[in-house]
């Protein structure tokens, strides 16, 4: 089983999302961890737009990256320019990707049009969650 960490600026938005499909689309082939640079909370529009789409991470808690420097990862994935500028080595052959998602925490306007964009980020990230379990696991 593969140990995969997705890293974002505050383990709030992006990270949780990518943690979700992660899990969904690997199912039992790899363990998925999220962590941030600082540890902002889990955001409720992060959990509703998941749960639009019948993924329930309203359990997952706002880590940072400090807690996960002893495990052994295969695969880290940072999520937003910051975290891949910030983030720690981690010891041993661990894989690095990087994908620049937009952070919808900053999504401004009515709230339907910041809901949209956390719907937009949403579908961003899982397109690209899907296809790294199809290539890598």
């Amino acid at each position: 089983m593969k140990n995969i960490l997705v890293l974002c600026t505050g383990n709030s938005c992006r990270s949780q999302l990518a943690e979700g499909y992660l899990r969904y689309f690997a199912g039992d082939r790899a363990k998925i961890y999220s962590a941030g640079i600082e540890t902002h909370g889990v955001n409720p529009k992060a959990i509703q737009v998941m749960a639009e789409d019948h993924i329930d991470i309203s359990n997952h808690t706002s880590n940072h990256v400090d807690e996960y420097l002893s495990v052994p990862f295969d695969y880290v994935i940072t999520v937003c320019d910051n975290a891949n500028e910030a983030c720690p080595f981690f010891p041993g052959k661990v894989e690095r990707f990087h994908e620049n998602f937009p952070d919808p925490a900053k999504a401004t306007g009515s709230a339907e049009d910041v809901i949209e964009e956390f719907r937009r980020v949403r579908d961003l990230i899982k397109v690209f969650s899907k296809n790294f379990v199809q290539t890598h696991l």
